[in-house]
């Protein structure tokens, strides 16, 4: 009897034991169980950028195409054999230099017919001039033999002008591409000879979205690189076409850029920036504290260490940034970290701290 009832003393001990516990905090004040349950309450940790004022370009990203400032296929006026080629392919040439010469030999046995007709007609003309000067002929006599001098001249220029047409010179400087006809060759005004580009500077042709007509202007400056070249280029809007693409609704835009060393080959794919207006004194804040909402835009701010909502209004975008046009001012401090956790008029100890110019 008393083994069994020492049996049962030690089990509720035991229990009691196990038990004590669970059943403390029925005995104890809300007081004595945060006391001695809970550890100190601590702020949530958070990182902050203070606003300062940076200096950004709007931006707007398009593609082009490079072309040459001036090309031309070279062609004839004038059907005939050539005789002479005077250009290398590929080979830089002067404007006005002789290219492709055409036979023009009738012609010119034509034009020293004319010239010996003219010296004749020139020497009477010398003689009546004279002989009216002394009254030894009427006027109405000189007066048809200078009409005759002067017709001849006009032969003369008359066949000057077709033999400069067996002439092909070039309308200005530039490269000379690949011929395609040789000395002996048979050509007409539909027959290829070759292209000729100049190519110091290059045009850049590209488009933007219609929404932007208003933002792009003569003057604007372009940044732009192409494949195979490890460099990016400048250049400068100098001409928008006055009326919207129809099938694109984009605006068709072209620039000008130096090519001095002749890099840019004309046809290349153009990856374009048009940086269309900089802004001295923008506020930017990482992309991140930025907190979409519907029809609207909301940062955290830090104000003697309580979390504030504010609302604002964003322009420019990059990478990492936005820029805030309205609700914030130089100097406020934006919550970058915990903003799933903060609530308004919430306490919270800065972690780390960043001036956005400096990022």
């Amino acid at each position: 009897m008393t083994k069994k009832v020492a049996t049962i003393t030690i089990v509720i001990l035991i229990f009691g034991i196990l038990a004590y516990p669970k059943i403390k905090p029925l005995f104890s004040s809300p007081a004595d169980t945060q006391t001695q349950n809970s550890p100190a309450r601590s702020l949530l940790q958070v990182d902050v950028v203070q606003m300062d004022y940076e200096t950004i370009e709007d931006r707007i990203f398009s593609s082009g195409t490079i072309e040459a400032n001036e090309v031309v296929e070279l062609s004839t006026e004038a059907s005939g054999i050539i005789t002479s080629i005077f250009f290398e392919e590929g080979r830089e040439v002067e404007k006005g230099q002789l290219l492709v010469k055409i036979n023009d030999s009738e012609l010119q046995a034509q034009k020293q017919r004319a010239e010996y007709r003219l010296n004749l007609a020139e020497q009477r003309e010398e003689r009546q001039r004279r002989l009216l000067e002394r009254g030894g002929i009427s006027q109405d006599d000189y007066d048809a033999t200078l009409n005759e001098v002067n017709v001849l001249r006009a032969e003369v220029r008359l066949i000057d002008a077709q033999i400069d047409r067996t002439e092909i010179r070039a309308p200005f400087s530039g490269i000379i591409g690949l011929k395609y006809v040789s000395v002996g060759s048979y050509i007409s005004p539909a027959t290829r000879i070759a292209s000729l580009q100049e190519m110091d500077p290059i045009k850049i042709d590209f488009s933007i979205p219609e929404r932007h007509l208003t933002r792009v202007s003569i003057g604007d400056r372009i940044l732009f690189s192409v494949q195979g070249i490890d460099s990016t280029f400048t250049g400068e809007v100098y001409a928008i076409e006055p009326r919207i693409d129809t099938q694109t609704r984009t605006l068709q835009i072209r620039a000008l850029s130096p090519n001095p060393d002749i890099l840019l080959f004309p046809g290349a794919f153009a990856t374009i920036t048009l940086i269309m207006e900089q802004i001295d004194n923008a506020l930017m804040v990482p992309a991140i504290a930025v907190i979409p909402e519907l029809n609207a835009q909301k940062l955290f701010v830090l104000n003697d260490g309580k979390v504030e909502e504010r609302r604002v209004q964003t322009g420019i975008r990059t990478s990492e940034k936005v820029q805030i046009l309205d609700g914030i001012e130089r100097g406020d401090l934006v919550l970058t970290t915990g903003l799933l956790q903060v609530r308004p008029g919430m306490e919270v100890e800065i972690n780390d701290l960043q001036i956005t110019s400096e990022l």
